[in-house]
């Protein structure tokens, strides 16, 4: 009973916290782990180059994908956080969130004549569009149980959502392999997980139709509106790489590419995870008390730097390793870039607690500037980089966009939030997280257990090594803390 209640209430907020991490972090390990699964036997089966189509036609579709949202899922979290009196107008918000999708869907069909000749290409954008507004219609139903801080239900949602896509995937891939099949399959599956979410909310919780209201239209996109042409830039600089090359005819680069994509992706689902349980609560804590929110924003940061620090240090040293286990030998291609990506998932480990400052703060149109000049640098660099070096230039150009997004982001939080963005303690954190990768680093690159282990057994004596180190520093900085008090 004290565990169902744990799990099942809300009771304080270190508990709302760990409890919203817990079935965030059960529903996107169940779900992302079926996802890649899924996705290491898609490259394995359709290959390189229909994998490539795949992911050309996925990455097309995705960066238009934001503007069925714009920005409307952090506002309602955040602002459905602070006052549940806003609830009512969430059927309203809903019935916008139609008039977007249906806007969104006709520019793809529209752009995607534009962008390449090859008609079972377009067809396969026009069903992964319609599969990913659908699963946008079931995010902004999740942000509503998000905003109430009770994350179970998006949780169960999401899983049942994985459940589905990798038994419809699989089925496909052994029996009808091709990308457009697949194309078909998930948005079968998004389709059915919507259709029975939208029941469910409808009869349980609250009941939905169409409204035109443009009062309500009007104050939440005022809102939105800087968020919404922050995640348009966002999504520029994540997938106009691959826009680019499948452009310029490398579709087996776009395969290589989007390979070491998936595995670096995969490790900011974790971060995601901690993000989404804190952002509810950082947004509560604002308008509570201002010690409260940057006590709490502290213990985000401090996740965030022991969470990437080995990140980074492991994966570049275990790219290889990584790449082999899962693709086999004819994916060394992708081995370069992996290391570029991984240093690009650390920094966003490092980037998003600043993010969130922002966002929180209202400083959502200084949150659009610094994407705008991210997405222009990613664009300048991809332009110059991938005639030259191909795919391994777009990993050049995504890491440098990335420092440029971290960079400016620590830079506004200083300016324009009254955040201590850094201090001794982050300091202590950081150099504590640093010196056990270290440590880390020089014990599994020694021959015997590099070449003597596969990746498997690596990674697992890399999380023990980092880990003990780690919690031996803890201790010897507690006890020079307590020594000088």
């Amino acid at each position: 009973m004290k565990i169902a209640r744990f799990l099942l209430e809300n009771i304080g907020i270190k508990q709302i916290i760990l409890k919203n991490t817990f079935w965030l972090m059960l529903a996107e390990g169940i779900s992302r782990f079926l996802e890649f699964i899924l996705i290491i036997y898609i490259i394995r089966i359709l290959g390189v180059t229909e994998f490539g189509k795949f992911t050309f036609a996925l990455a097309f579709v995705s960066m238009f994908i934001v503007l069925s949202d714009f920005g409307l899922s952090d506002i309602i979290t955040r602002d459905f956080a602070r006052d549940e009196k806003e609830e009512k107008e969430f059927p309203a918000i809903f019935s916008l969130k139609i008039l977007l999708s249906i806007g969104t869907l006709l520019l793809i069909a529209a752009s995607s004549f534009v962008i390449i000749s090859d008609p079972l290409i377009r067809t396969m954008m026009w069903l992964l569009g319609a599969s990913l507004l659908f699963n946008g219609f079931i995010t902004i139903l999740c942000v509503f149980f998000r905003s109430r801080m009770r994350m179970e239900y998006e949780a169960w949602v999401k899983i049942f959502q994985a459940i589905f896509l990798a038994i419809t995937g699989f089925y496909i891939i052994f029996n009808f392999p091709s990308a457009k099949n697949l194309s078909y399959g998930y948005l079968i599956a998004s389709l059915v997980v919507f259709i029975f979410l939208i029941l469910f909310f409808s009869f349980r919780i609250q009941h939905l139709r169409f409204i035109w209201n443009r009062d309500v239209w009007k104050k939440f996109l005022g809102r939105s509106w800087p968020l919404g042409f922050a995640m348009i830039f966002g999504s520029i600089y994540l997938y106009i790489d691959s826009i680019m090359l499948g452009f310029w005819g490398q579709i087996a680069e776009v395969g290589w590419y989007n390979a070491a994509y998936k595995i670096t992706n995969a490790p900011l689902v974790v971060m995601a995870l901690i993000s989404m349980s804190f952002y509810p609560a950082l947004s509560k804590f604002l308008k509570e008390s201002k010690e409260r929110f940057q006590k709490l924003w502290n213990y985000q940061m401090e996740t965030m730097i022991i969470l990437a620090m080995p990140l980074m240090a492991g994966g570049m040293l275990v790219a290889s390793k990584i790449i082999v286990f899962f693709y086999g030998v004819s994916f060394t291609p992708s081995i370069p870039v992996f290391r570029l990506l991984i240093l690009v998932a650390g920094i966003n480990f490092l980037y998003i607690s600043y993010g969130i400052a922002l966002v929180v703060f209202n400083q959502q149109k200084k949150h659009l500037l610094i994407c705008l000049i991210t997405a222009s640098v990613n664009i300048i660099l991809n332009f110059i980089l991938i005639p030259r070096y191909s795919f391994y230039g777009a990993g050049l150009a995504t890491l440098f966009s990335y420092i440029v997004l971290f960079v400016l982001t620590i830079e506004f939080s200083r300016r324009f939030t009254p955040i201590a963005i850094f201090n001794l303690k982050l300091a202590k954190v950081l150099a504590a997280a640093a010196i056990s990768s270290i440590i880390m680093f020089m014990v599994i690159r020694q021959p015997l257990i590099y070449y003597g282990c596969n990746f498997i057994i690596l990674f697992l004596i890399g999380v023990a090594v980092y880990f003990i180190a780690l919690l031996l520093f803890y201790r010897l900085l507690k006890l020079h803390e307590n020594s000088n008090s």
